[in-house]
C-alpha cells in the first residue's frame, strides 16, 4: 500500500497533528496523517472551548499564518467573548464555546478538502531510525511505511494510564486504547522521557439541571471572530454558559472520599497542571476557601451534554455523583460519563531546537502535549511550527523561527525549548516581556507577510491585511494633521471631567489622554465624516485607537526588544566547549553544555545562566 516515500508523516490527530499536517500539505509536502481512529481528528479532549487568556492571541496567530484552528473555531463557536477588556488591549483574549461535534467535523473536512494529504487508520508502535536519522514509522500490523520526516503528537496516547478512584486502566482518553511502543524506542535512542498529568471533569445530562439556580453567562453583545478572513461572520445567535458555586458540604462530601483518590493515596506519582488544578486538589490546597467556581458549558448547539468546567475530579464515581448532587442547581443531576484523570509520557523540550526538530534524530519533530504543554491551543501552534519546519527542511529551504517579540508562538517554543517544563505548561500574558506588541488585534500584521511567503496564507488573506494596515495608519495620520478649536473639543472634554483648551489643538493629542474613547472622539464631525466617507469597520478603527493611545508604550517595546534582538545576532559555535571558560560558574557550564543555545540571547534566558556568566562568553566571542 505504501510504496512512495512520504515528504511528512504526522503520527497522531488531535489539534497538533491537524494543524501540521496542513501545514505541510499546503506548502507542497506530499504528506500522510496517520491516526488510531480517524473518527476523532482534532477532538475536543477536555473542555469545548477554544482562546481564553494569552491562548486566543495564540489561535489568532495560527489564522494570520493560515493554520486552521481561528477558522474552525469560528464555524463551530455557539458563545465568543473578549476577555479582559476592562484592562489594556495587550490584555484583550478573545474566546469562544464551540460545539464539540461540529468542531471536529469542520476539522476533517477542511482536512479532506487539502492537496497532498493522505490518511490512514492504524497505530504508530515504532519508527524507522537510519544512522541517527528518521526514514519512517512502523505500525502495529508490521507496515512500514517510508519518509522524509516525521512529527510525533501522540497527545495523552504514550503508556496512556487513565485514574478513576481506586480503579486504573490503559487508555489514551475515556474509551480509547494508549499507545505503546514509542517511549520505548526514543529511550534507546538516548531521550529523557518522563510523566504527567492531567484530568477531565463529569459531563452531565443538561435536562437534569435547574438553570433558573444558577448565574446566566451571556456572550458579548457584538461578538467578533477569531479568523481574519473576510468570508467568516461573527455569530449572530448565542448559547449561554451559567455559573454556580461548590459549598463547604459540596467540599465535605468530596473528602470523604480522599483515601480512595489516586492524587493522595500515591497511584498518581506525575505531575499535575498548576493552573487548572482538579477539584480534589482546590480543596485540599486553598482549604481556607469554602467555595469555588464552576462553569456550566453546553457542548453543542443540539446536544444536552454538558461540561462541568472547574470540577476535574479522578476521585471514586460515587464520591463524584454524591458531591456533585449537592451543588446549587445539580440536585438531580444525571451522569454522561465520570470525571477522571490520565497519566502519560512526555519528552522534556529541552531535547528540541527551535524548528521543534530533535537534537539526537535528524528530520524527527516534537509537538504538543509529548513536549509538556497542555491545551489545544499551544498544541495547534506547536503543530503548525513542525508542520512548517519539517516541510522547509525536505525542500532544502531555510527554517521558520518566530522571535519572542514577534509572536506568543515564539515566546512559548523558546519557553520550552531553553527552560524547560516540569509541569504542564500553560501561556499567560505575563511570559511574554512583549505583550503591548503581541496584541489579538495585530496579529496579522505581524505574521500574515511570513505566511504568504511560506505559502499558508493567501493572496486575498495578504491583500486584507496590507488594505487594513493602510486604513488604519491614514486614519491614524488624520488625527495628527487634523485640529480642533477650543468651543468644539471643551464641550466633549467638559463631559468626561477632562482638563478644558485654551486653544487649537490636533486631536491625535486629545485622543491621547486616557479617559477620551473613539466615541467621545466620533462626536466631532470630521472624524464621523471621515469614518464614513472611508467605510472604515470595526476592527480598523479599533486598531487606530490602539495605535494612538497605546503609541508610548509600543515605541518602548520595540526600542527594548531591538536592544535584545542585538544578541540574537551574535551566534554561538555549533557543539561549543563551555567547559573552556574557567571565570564561567559550574552550574552555567552545565545548563549550556545540555541545552547548546544558538544564541548569546538564548543563553541569557536559561534558568541558571547570570548575567556575568553571559559577559564571560561575549568577551570570549570577541563581542
Amino acid at each position: 500500500m505504501f510504496n512512495d516515500v512520504y515528504d511528512v508523516i504526522v503520527v497522531g490527530a488531535g489539534h497538533a497533528g491537524s494543524e501540521a499536517a496542513a501545514a505541510a500539505a499546503n506548502m507542497g509536502s506530499k504528506t500522510l496523517l496517520i491516526t488510531m481512529n480517524l473518527q476523532n481528528i482534532a477532538q475536543m479532549s477536555c473542555n469545548p472551548a477554544m482562546g481564553g487568556i494569552a491562548k486566543g492571541q495564540i489561535v489568532r496567530e495560527i489564522d494570520a499564518l493560515g493554520g486552521y484552528s481561528g477558522i474552525v473555531s469560528d464555524t463551530s463557536a455557539i458563545q465568543f467573548k473578549m476577555l479582559n477588556k476592562s484592562k489594556g488591549p495587550a490584555m484583550w483574549s478573545p474566546r469562544v464555546q464551540s460545539d464539540r461535534m461540529r468542531f471536529a467535523e469542520d476539522w476533517r473536512m477542511l482536512l479532506e478538502q487539502t492537496e497532498n494529504l493522505d490518511f490512514y487508520q492504524e497505530m504508530v508502535s515504532g519508527l524507522l531510525v537510519e544512522h541517527q536519522k528518521i526514514a519512517g514509522v512502523k505500525t502495529s500490523l508490521g507496515i512500514q511505511i517510508k519518509a522524509k520526516t516525521v512529527v510525533l503528537t501522540n497527545g495523552t496516547f504514550l503508556n496512556g494510564l487513565i485514574h478513576i478512584g481506586d480503579k486504573n486502566f490503559g487508555g489514551g482518553r475515556a474509551g480509547e486504547r494508549a499507545a505503546t511502543g514509542i517511549t520505548e524506542q526514543l529511550i534507546d535512542l538516548g531521550f529523557d522521557s518522563g510523566r504527567m498529568k492531567t484530568g477531565t471533569p463529569p459531563r452531565v445530562d443538561g435536562r437534569s439541571l435547574d438553570y433558573s439556580k444558577m448565574i446566566e453567562q451571556p456572550g458579548d453583545e457584538q461578538p467578533e471572530k477569531f479568523s481574519y478572513l473576510e468570508g467568516i461572520q461573527p455569530l449572530k445567535e448565542q448559547r449561554s454558559c451559567h455559573m454556580t458555586y461548590t459549598s463547604t458540604e459540596v467540599h465535605d462530601l468530596l473528602r470523604e472520599g480522599f483515601e480512595r483518590s489516586p492524587m493522595f493515596n500515591g497511584r498518581i506519582k506525575s505531575t499535575g497542571p498548576r493552573y487548572c488544578p482538579s477539584i480534589e486538589d482546590k480543596i485540599n490546597r486553598f482549604s481556607d476557601k469554602d467555595r469555588h467556581q464552576l462553569f456550566i458549558e453546553p457542548e453543542g448547539w443540539n446536544t444536552v451534554e454538558v461540561y462541568v468546567n472547574g470540577f476535574s475530579t479522578s476521585l471514586p464515581e460515587d464520591v463524584q455523583f454524591k458531591a456533585l448532587k449537592s451543588v446549587v442547581g445539580f440536585e438531580n443531576v444525571k451522569f454522561f460519563r465520570p470525571g477522571y484523570a490520565i497519566e502519560y509520557d512526555y519528552f522534556p523540550p529541552t531535547q528540541l531546537k527551535h524548528t521543534l526538530e530533535t537534537k539526537l534524530v535528524d528530520g524527527l519533530f516534537f509537538a504538543g502535549q509529548i513536549n509538556g504543554t497542555t491545551g489545544y491551543e499551544e498544541a495547534a501552534s506547536q503543530g503548525l511550527m513542525a508542520g512548517i519546519n519539517a516541510a522547509l527542511k525536505v525542500q532544502e529551504k531555510d527554517e521558520f523561527i518566530l522571535k519572542r517579540n514577534e509572536a506568543y508562538i515564539g515566546v512559548l517554543v523558546d519557553d520550552l525549548i531553553t527552560k524547560g517544563t516540569e509541569e504542564p505548561y500553560r501561556m499567560f500574558t505575563s511570559r511574554a516581556e512583549y505583550r503591548t506588541l503581541l496584541r489579538q488585534d495585530n496579529a496579522d500584521f505581524r505574521l500574515t507577510p511570513k505566511g504568504y511567503e511560506l505559502g499558508l496564507a493567501s493572496d486575498t488573506r495578504l491583500r486584507r491585511m496590507e488594505e487594513k494596515q493602510k486604513q488604519s495608519n491614514d486614519f491614524v495620520n488624520f488625527f495628527k494633521e487634523t485640529s480642533v478649536k477650543p468651543e468644539d473639543a471643551n464641550p466633549v472634554l467638559e463631559s468626561k471631567n477632562s482638563s478644558l483648551v485654551k486653544q487649537s489643538d490636533k486631536m491625535f493629542k486629545l485622543f491621547s489622554r486616557p479617559n477620551i474613547d473613539i466615541n467621545d472622539m466620533r462626536q466631532f464631525k470630521a472624524v464621523e465624516d471621515y469614518i464614513q466617507k472611508h467605510e472604515l469597520d470595526r476592527e480598523v478603527i479599533e486598531q487606530t485607537e490602539i495605535q494612538i493611545k497605546y503609541s508610548g508604550y509600543i515605541e518602548k517595546e520595540k526600542n527594548n526588544a531591538d536592544k535584545l534582538n542585538r544578541l540574537e545576532d551574535v551566534r554561538i559555535p555549533s557543539g561549543f566547549d563551555y567547559e573552556q571558560l574557567k571565570s564561567m560558574s559550574t552550574e552555567a557550564k552545565q545548563k549550556l553544555s545540555k541545552i547548546q543555545p544558538v544564541t548569546i540571547s538564548q543563553a541569557s534566558r536559561i534558568s541558571g545562566v547570570s548575567p556575568a556568566d553571559v559577559s564571560v562568553l561575549l568577551v570570549y566571542l570577541g563581542r
